[in-house]
């Protein structure tokens, strides 16, 4: 057994002695002279390496016996809570704000330096609390079972992809797909839900999901909106409208588009933009700021959701990339407004329609011209819409009382009239989901209902008293949305 003791063992010793006995001035006397003597450590480079090297779990402990100036241990203590924010050790480094002898007293004697790092403690905070919002808009909840997020996944993919068709919904148990789509398709009669708006507000356009679960308008205050399609009202399972924060542009909205999947909403304005939105948290993904000169009349999004088709009044067409942000392509050659734009079924053209009468495949010399009115003049061509009975045919319909169906080649196979002869030219029409019918919007509010199979007028709706604007269909169900510049959006089911 070694024989050595260090010198601070024996003063130890020594005060130990003087305590017991009650030798009280002697105890201090001593421990007062040895004071500064006490304050050692096994090595030096070893307690500096501890310090350079931040082994703070080794060297606190060891700090802890010693008498140090208030000044350094204040500068230790702060370096370790900076530290520890800095490894995201947050709620350590405010345990030793608010519990350590020595941040205790600096609180009390130097508070803004206290506060200093307090805020910087709050301020992880705030920025994790921000994170955490910013990332919960973009996911939605699933059920546990990772099986069945998959093959909800799976779903999806195939709906996008055209195997699942719009309105079809798939039974896990039995292994089948059934239809929520309307056995049998029927032209509306009766008025379902109105959809009311500020007293200077009026949608300027207006569309399905493609999934049927929502129905959006676009106003001329430069609001977005979304509802629900059967009952009418402001879907408030969007938080971003339960907060009443609402996907907006600073001019009247023109015109909307939706992705496959129902995920993407493309929105253009009255002063040349386009924007693309996440529809679930209504978080603007893309703008184009200089999309057109002028208004945009129509958009459209590609099969994959990349690329944005869109018409202008400045009698363009134009193709933007959403990753790039750019322009990709442009069509020029109709003279007067283009009032819209589509992909061809197998997306390989661009078919457009203008007021200059005309019907162009990328922008080239026009392959169709409806019939002219009395007097020769040209007609505007509202719209274009492919035909779901026939994907070799186009439904076209121009400002006069009649619908043609075309040819991909440009021939007038047939055409449906309303009989109408002053005061019922049409302004918008569309399709039911089949094709089985044809629905135009005239300039008198009166919604024109036409049986596709016999060419014939049907039925008739008063849609609105005036300020006819135009219509959408649901993309499975018999409802037809009509809006108008006076009044309410009418959604009218059969």
């Amino acid at each position: 057994m070694s024989l050595e003791i260090e010198a601070t063992d024996v003063i130890k010793i020594i005060l130990q002695f003087c305590k017991e006995n009650g030798l009280t001035e002697s105890f201090n006397a001593i421990q007062s002279e040895c004071q500064v003597s006490l304050n050692t450590v096994d090595s030096i480079e070893g307690f500096v390496a501890d310090v350079t090297n931040g082994r703070w779990e080794a060297l606190l402990p060891a700090v802890a016996g010693l008498k140090l100036p208030r000044r350094k241990l204040e500068d230790l203590y702060e370096q370790v809570v900076l530290e520890m924010i800095e490894l995201r050790e947050v709620d350590t480094a405010r345990a030793m704000l608010r519990q350590t002898q020595v941040l205790s007293r600096m609180k009390v004697d130097d508070p803004e330096r206290w506060a200093r790092m307090e805020g910087l403690c709050a301020n992880k905070d705030k920025r994790r609390g921000a994170l955490a919002h910013a990332l919960s808009q973009e996911v939605v909840m699933v059920p546990p079972s990772r099986l069945l997020a998959l093959v909800g996944q799976a779903l999806q993919w195939q709906r996008s992809q055209g195997q699942l068709p719009p309105g079809t919904s798939f039974d896990l148990f039995r292994g089948t797909a059934t239809s929520a789509r309307d056995e049998v398709e029927a032209h509306p009669s009766q008025l379902a839900a109105k959809v009311t708006f500020g007293s200077k507000a009026h949608p300027e356009c207006a569309a399905f999901s493609p999934d049927g679960t929502m129905l959006v308008t676009g106003s001329v205050d430069g609001f977005i909106e979304v509802w629900d399609p059967i009952s009418g009202k402001l879907k408030k399972d969007l938080q971003y409208q339960a907060d009443e924060t609402f996907m907006m542009h600073d001019e009247a909205v023109l015109a909307l588009g939706f992705s496959r999947d129902n995920e993407l909403l493309v929105s253009g304005s009255q002063d040349g933009r386009i924007k693309v939105w996440r529809l679930r948290s209504g978080q603007c993904l893309r703008k184009f700021d200089a999309a057109h000169s002028q208004g945009v009349t129509s958009v459209a999004l590609s099969r994959d959701g990349s690329q944005v088709l869109s018409s202008s009044f400045d009698g363009t067409v134009r193709v933007h990339g959403i990753k790039s942000g750019r322009a990709l392509k442009e069509f020029r050659g109709h003279t007067s407004y283009v009032n819209g734009a589509i992909f061809s079924a197998d997306g390989s053209q661009v078919i457009s329609c203008s007021s200059d009468g005309t019907v162009r495949k990328n922008g080239t010399c026009p392959w169709l011209r409806p019939p002219q009115a009395a007097g020769g003049q040209d007609l505007a061509v509202n719209c274009v819409l492919p035909n779901p009975l026939s994907p070799d045919q186009l439904f076209v319909c121009d400002r006069s009382s009649s619908l043609y169906v075309t040819t991909m080649q440009g021939q007038v196979v047939s055409a449906l009239h309303s009989g109408k002869k002053e005061g019922g030219a049409f302004l918008a029409a569309a399709l039911s989901p089949r094709g089985e019918w044809a629905y135009a919007l005239g300039e008198d509010g009166v919604l024109y209902c036409f049986s596709t199979a016999g060419g014939k007028l049907e039925h008739i709706l008063q849609a609105h008293d005036k300020g006819a604007i135009g219509l959408a269909h649901h993309p499975h169900r018999n409802v037809v949305a009509t809006f108008a510049s006076e009044g309410p959006l009418m959604i009218w089911k059969a």
